[in-house]
């Protein structure tokens, strides 16, 4: 699998392999040392696997972005991947192009996710949308505050635009703002949740709202 990835990623101009790792351990001694802009992490490996390999390096501050490309699609692993601090999630069925276009938008902190996998998370959002519609053939329960504590409603409109989808120029213009304000927030949102990516955010957001 790791000959296979080199290949394809050296076959390509503006990306170039700096290291390999067997497991997790090797793969954080590798991202502290080479400093990379992306790691393709596996799930399983021996040892230290993928999933607590990436939130070792989230923890140690580590800039490079996590591309989780395994052949599990649980939905644990799915969930636990995301949270744990990858950008993009992608199944070791992907094809090329979507491996290539996955590393050059984690550069970015643009997700990617595999059909499949996309199709979860959005029946998840669905979900989640559906079970805050009232319902008076259950007893009531206490509400979910709108916002959280220490978020401005500003703030957190703009995570909920996060979790539907929108780029920062389409919040901007839903919301009247300028695209440097919609960063601000953003920023602001990343540091009181502590959260480090978009994906991180959209979770939060929507955990937040069931």
């Amino acid at each position: 699998m790791r000959a296979g990835l080199r290949m394809l990623v050296d076959g390509v101009d503006e990306i170039r392999v700096v290291g390999e790792a067997t497991d997790g351990a090797t793969a954080i001694d590798q991202a502290r040392a080479l400093d990379p802009d992306v790691v393709l992490m596996d799930v399983r490996m021996p040892g230290c696997d993928g999933l607590e390999a990436t939130r070792r390096l989230q923890n140690e501050g580590i800039r490079a972005r996590v591309i989780v490309l395994t052949a599990f699609d649980t939905d644990g692993y799915v969930l636990e991947a995301l949270r744990s601090g990858a950008v993009s999630f992608l199944l070791k069925d992907a094809q090329p192009a979507e491996v290539i276009a996955a590393i050059k938008g984690a550069v970015g902190g643009s997700p990617q996710f595999s059909a499949p996998v996309l199709t979860r998370l959005v029946t998840w959002a669905i979900e989640a949308d559906r079970s805050l519609t009232p319902d008076s053939s259950v007893p009531s329960v206490p509400s979910v505050p709108a916002v959280p504590v220490g978020i401005t409603p500003r703030e957190w409109e703009v995570g909920e635009f996060v979790a539907q989808g929108l780029t920062n120029s389409e919040i901007a213009e839903a919301m009247y703002l300028s695209t440097t304000t919609v960063k601000t927030h953003l920023g602001r949102l990343f540091d009181k949740l502590h959260v480090t990516n978009r994906v991180q955010l959209a979770i939060r957001v929507l955990e937040h709202s069931t």
